[in-house]
């Protein structure tokens, strides 16, 4: 498997637009700290079924501090008045042997133009070449545009104790 702390792809949104989609760097905490100022309350608590405007030290550096082998978290930047902001990030958490968890959010202003599913595609197939077998999420119920996109990449509802979320599941073999 390549070396995915240095990953970096380049891709094209539904309206020709061209991202990067590249690994998450140490160096990344002021943008994406940026990213979530812009990010709406509503959006905020759809990835962490909490309103979170500020996050702890201890926080940051799960976040910001990644092995890429038990986490795996990418980014998404587009050029904005001639430099590359981080519009989008997603990440999967090793969660127990062959099996991680998926999340990503996107900034308000870049929803609905098909950077969620790319990230997502990303890191199914980072998933795949890291020998996971399987790949969950947890999704709020009335989030139905993050649903299309799972529902897109094919992940299906299971069973799942919680009545606030819909637990989804991708088989990767």
């Amino acid at each position: 498997m390549p070396n995915v702390a240095s990953y970096t792809r380049r891709e094209e949104l539904r309206d020709s637009t061209p991202i990067e989609i590249r690994a998450l760097r140490p160096e990344d905490e002021a943008g994406m700290l940026a990213a979530l100022g812009q990010t709406s309350a509503q959006s905020i608590q759809r990835r962490f079924f909490a309103m979170k405007r500020h996050f702890s030290d201890k926080e940051r550096a799960y976040f910001l501090e990644i092995d890429f082998s038990s986490q795996v978290a990418l980014v998404a930047c587009a050029e904005d008045a001639g430099r590359s902001i981080i519009v989008g990030g997603g990440r999967y958490v090793v969660t127990e042997p062959g099996r991680a968890e998926m999340a990503f959010v996107v900034i308000d202003a870049w929803q609905g133009r098909g950077i969620g599913a790319i990230l997502a595609r990303h890191l199914i197939a980072l998933a795949r070449e890291a020998g996971l077998d399987e790949l969950t999420a947890e999704v709020l119920p009335e989030n139905a545009a993050m649903r299309r996109v799972f529902d897109k990449l094919g992940f299906r509802p299971t069973a799942k104790q919680d009545p606030q979320t819909i637990h989804l599941v991708l088989k990767l073999t």
